[in-house]
């Protein structure tokens, strides 16, 4: 679905988050939950780091390892090690009983330090937001946690989401939320966002592959029509977790026969230039594949 707003600058796939990003994330039902939930701890573990996950308190631990770990049970090892650590803002918090953004912060702080004294690459944090409740904290206090928490991020190899439950909070809340935050987290893993810009460019975001394939050349076909007069299109692709063969080649082929412009740019990282140049970029002479250099 095209979008135009504040919010499509901030879209990124849970898959590309990286240390000093916070992320807002909702969901609605609980398989899409156990869905991110899984896919941000195995990354983070796969990349080094140290991760804590908050689960709602009417979560039990045990429930939440069984969701992680199905099939292989892949968190055995990280637990015994204390990799991976499920916890609860209570715990977080204590010895205080009440909720204060400074202590949050402060412990959050210390634990991203203390994980990379350990030898770890950083600290990663999933927070179910069903905690709110449960301590009794201020809707209106939370936002301004989120709005003022840029020293736990900035520079710091520290990466958090902050999901909420659709079922739980009202709407104005949930906007509040999502507007507070920097980055917002794409709600199902698979899924492919178009963002048309104000100008002669497209982004994509999430996954491009063999299910979202049509969706992805329709897209570009619309992004062609509308660049027509200017007679050039930027395509980004840089926010995309996953391109597929097939995906790269149909890019391929409307670019070359996009005879009304006289460039079509794609801004790629490098495993998305690779991918274009063996697929015959260079012989396409309007199209000119640009690489960006993404943040590790």
């Amino acid at each position: 679905m095209p979008a135009r707003d504040a919010l499509s600058e901030r879209l990124i796939p849970l898959q590309r988050l990286r240390p000093g990003d916070h992320a807002f994330v909702s969901y609605g039902d609980d398989e899409v939950r156990w869905e991110a939930v899984t896919a941000f701890v195995r990354l983070g573990l796969a990349r080094g780091e140290k991760v804590l996950v908050l689960p709602s308190p009417d979560v039990p631990e045990e429930e939440v390892l069984a969701r992680i770990d199905f099939p292989s049970r892949s968190t055995v090892r990280a637990r015994r090690h204390g990799q991976l650590t499920v916890t609860s803002m209570r715990e977080l918090i204590r010895p205080d009983a009440v909720f204060t953004a400074a202590r949050q912060m402060g412990q959050l702080h210390a634990a991203t330090d203390r994980a990379t004294a350990e030898g770890y690459t950083g600290l990663r944090a999933f927070i179910d937001m069903g905690w709110v409740a449960a301590l009794g904290a201020d809707v209106a206090a939370m936002a301004r946690r989120e709005t003022g928490a840029h020293a736990l991020f900035a520079g710091r190899p520290y990466t958090e989401v902050c999901a909420y439950d659709r079922r739980r909070f009202d709407r104005a809340v949930l906007t509040a939320m999502e507007q507070a935050h920097p980055r917002v987290a794409l709600e199902r893993l698979g899924s492919l966002r178009t963002v048309h810009g104000p100008d002669e460019a497209v982004a994509f975001v999430g996954e491009a592959d063999a299910a979202n394939q049509a969706g992805f050349v329709r897209s570009l076909e619309i992004a062609l029509s509308r660049t027509a007069a200017a007679r050039q299109l930027t395509v980004d692709l840089t926010r995309l977790h996953f391109l597929s063969v097939g995906c790269a080649v149909g890019l391929l082929t409307l670019a070359r026969g996009a005879a009304g412009h006289d460039l079509v740019e794609v801004r790629c990282d490098r495993g998305q230039h690779r991918m274009l140049r063996r697929l015959g970029a260079d012989a396409v002479p309007r199209l000119a594949p640009r690489e960006v250099v993404r943040p590790c």
